[in-house]
């Protein structure tokens, strides 16, 4: 029977919720609450957003004992170093990296081609790889990406050393047939995938985001991530 781990995001993308904020003692008080519920991977923030954000996670990573401590990195040398900086103390640091694929986000938001996002994708995975062993990448808005593109940009994230890909429904745009498909679609496409994590990240503005990760998991995902209570931006994440 496959292990299912849980990769629990309150600290990032729950916190981005209105009125979740919290202060460095409480972010530390979380965690230490979801080491000891036994949760497998604590996002502890994205460290390079702002300096307190990197202080919670540098702080988070000391303290927690048993759980992988990851800080989101976006697909930049600059994010990567500061999220090593701070995770870099963890009994079990993890380095979470991500860019987008959907043709959508790649027009409008980075401007980037689709041969220059999987450039970006070699080389700073890669470069995360370099000094932390357990690496994570996301493509963010899979759920919208054209597939045979998001199977490029996941074989290429797996030969440049990613141990867990991520698949995100960032819009809450996917009903659960939708992911189960998606999934089974990768598992079936993607070279060296059966060596890697596959996560699932969903969002609750369908009201699907609990639904969605689990017929993910149906159909072979291994991590599933999620927030207390299903905090989150918007209408919140898959709840713990």
């Amino acid at each position: 029977m496959k292990q299912i781990r849980i990769f629990d995001t309150t600290l990032r993308d729950g916190e981005q919720s209105p009125g979740c904020s919290m202060n460095l003692a409480e972010k530390q008080e979380m965690a230490e609450a979801l080491d000891k519920l036994g949760v497998d991977i604590i996002e502890a923030g994205f460290a390079i957003s702002s300096p307190d954000d990197f202080q919670s996670v540098k702080a988070i990573a000391k303290v927690v004992k048993n759980a992988t401590v990851a800080s989101l990195a976006r697909c930049t040398k600059e994010d990567i170093d500061r999220a090593w900086e701070a995770v870099q103390y963890a009994a079990h640091p993890r380095i979470h990296v991500f860019i987008a694929t959907s043709d959508i986000h790649l027009k409008h938001k980075l401007k980037m081609t689709r041969t220059q996002v999987l450039k970006r994708i070699k080389e700073m995975v890669s470069y995360a790889k370099a000094k932390c062993a357990d690496i994570e990448f996301s493509a963010e808005d899979a759920s919208r990406s054209d597939r045979p593109f998001l199977v490029n940009a996941f074989e290429t994230a797996i030969d440049a050393g990613a141990t867990t890909i991520n698949v995100p429904d960032t819009v809450g745009y996917a009903m659960p047939q939708e992911m189960e498909d998606l999934i089974r679609y990768l598992k079936t496409n993607v070279k060296g995938i059966e060596k890697v994590d596959i996560s699932v990240h969903c969002h609750n503005d369908l009201g699907q985001a609990v639904a969605c990760t689990l017929a993910s998991i149906a159909a072979g995902a291994t991590q599933a991530e999620c927030t207390i209570n299903g905090i989150g931006e918007r209408a919140g994440n898959a709840s713990l």
